[in-house]
């Protein structure tokens, strides 16, 4: 859509319809002034309603001059614009493109404006004005009977799960074959490009325009820093003095911080580094000398699994999140459990959440390191045993066993509680 500066100037000059929106952006001092937030979120909301289009910041939209954007300003408009799509319409929209350009000004010289790229939307927002919808250059409050024959066909849609759907934002290229190619199996191979191979493994497809991206998949699986697309997508891991975090300046009593990048199979294998780095290990004299961990690290290597495929990437903001105390380990993970489970059941019962990535990482081979006793060669085997095997490992080794918990609603957080680390 408006695949050229000229083609998107062109439209300017015609005027806004469906598939074009201009703004011109007004400051006080360093704020926005205008337009409201009000009204920018009910803009938006319409036209991801609707087929999706193109807002273009910087742009009168009585006279169509291009007036820009301030460049020190261009930061600021930016965070308003994301902190509008993230807090004023539910559920918050996820699904774009934020670009800076240069458009020609009436003078030839060229002004910055921001260019904001809208799919249509798998989901049904609602704004401040309520349920809006793009019409021509308006925007319309939803009748109550679109409105429901809108979320019956945007829920069909959903089918399509949130790991297997294309992220606009991202080139094909951000793709590493080097990363791919490893999932490509005789059975998958087939006499098409790479492109066939990339969308038969789910890694990549083509939008309602036919432009290649990757899925969600893709990236945490074959990109070497899918953080930059998906901004959520690492671990963040803090090693603690003592067992718990109250002092203001709360780093100086850390004692190893890590925000674990890279595929998903790779920033398993680094977290469970992490835990073996900063673990204490005693030794027990007792019938020859032998280690005591304090986790026993195949339970750990379970825990993290579970924690990055299973967890809600379509969740803004919330990132796993790995804390080591003296007396425990806590993982959490954003996302509510299915609603056919409960916590008590997660033994005994297994769902996915992303099945293609469970597809994926059943096809990456168990990071060799020292203490992983893994009876398996892959990260997952699908066989639904992990929380056993955490629960039951974990207990056989501190004596107490691991707690689950649901955080408001949207967090599930594990606590896996320490061995003794003395000597015995």
């Amino acid at each position: 859509m408006f695949d050229t500066h000229e083609e998107l100037l062109r439209q300017i000059r015609l005027g806004e319809d469906s598939l074009l929106e201009c703004k011109q952006v007004f400051f006080r001092h360093d704020k926005v002034q205008g337009p409201s937030a009000e009204k920018m979120a009910d803009e938006i909301a319409a036209m991801s309603n609707a087929s999706g289009g193109v807002i273009v910041l910087g742009v009168d939209d009585k006279t169509r001059d291009i007036v820009g954007i301030e460049a020190p300003k261009l930061e600021l408009t930016e965070t308003w614009l994301r902190e509008i799509m993230e807090t004023r319409m539910e559920p918050p929209l996820q699904a774009y493109t934020l670009r800076r350009i240069e458009l020609p000004d009436g003078t030839g010289a060229l002004q910055p404006v921001l260019r904001l790229d809208l799919p249509r939307s798998l989901f049904v927002h609602r704004s401040p004005g309520g349920y809006k919808i793009r019409a021509g250059s308006s925007v319309r409050e939803m009748a109550p009977e679109y409105l429901a024959r809108m979320f019956q066909q945007r829920s069909q849609s959903r089918l399509l799960r949130f790991d297997e759907q294309v992220v606009p934002a991202a080139p094909l290229d951000a793709l590493s074959a080097a990363l791919w190619r490893k999932f490509v199996t005789t059975r998958t191979r087939t006499s098409g490009d790479d492109k066939d191979l990339l969308s038969k493994l789910k890694l990549a497809d083509a939008d309602n325009e036919g432009k290649w991206h990757p899925t969600v998949s893709g990236l945490l699986m074959a990109c070497t820093s899918p953080h930059e697309y998906l901004p959520s997508a690492f671990i963040q891991a803090v090693a603690y003095r003592g067992i718990e975090v109250t002092p203001a300046d709360h780093q100086a009593y850390q004692l190893d911080a890590k925000d674990i990048h890279g595929p998903l199979d790779e920033q398993i294998a680094e977290a469970c580094r992490f835990v073996a780095r900063n673990m204490k290990v005693g030794a027990s004299k007792s019938m020859g000398r032998h280690d005591l961990p304090q986790y026993d690290l195949t339970a750990v290597f379970e825990a993290v699994t579970n924690a990055v495929s299973h967890r809600d990437y379509a969740i803004y903001g919330q990132k796993v999140r790995l804390r080591l105390f003296e007396d425990r380990l806590e993982l959490h993970s954003p996302g509510a459990i299915p609603n056919t489970m409960t916590i008590e059941s997660l033994e005994f019962r297994q769902a996915s959440r992303n099945e293609n990535l469970t597809s994926l990482l059943a096809k990456c081979p168990v990071p060799g390191m020292e203490g992983l006793n893994s009876d398996r060669s892959t990260i997952m085997d699908k066989r639904g045993e992990g929380v056993h095997l955490i629960l039951s490992l974990s207990e056989k080794l501190s004596g107490r066993r691991p707690l689950y918990r649901l955080l408001d609603g949207d967090e599930l957080q594990l606590t896996i509680y320490a061995a003794s680390s003395g000597d015995v």
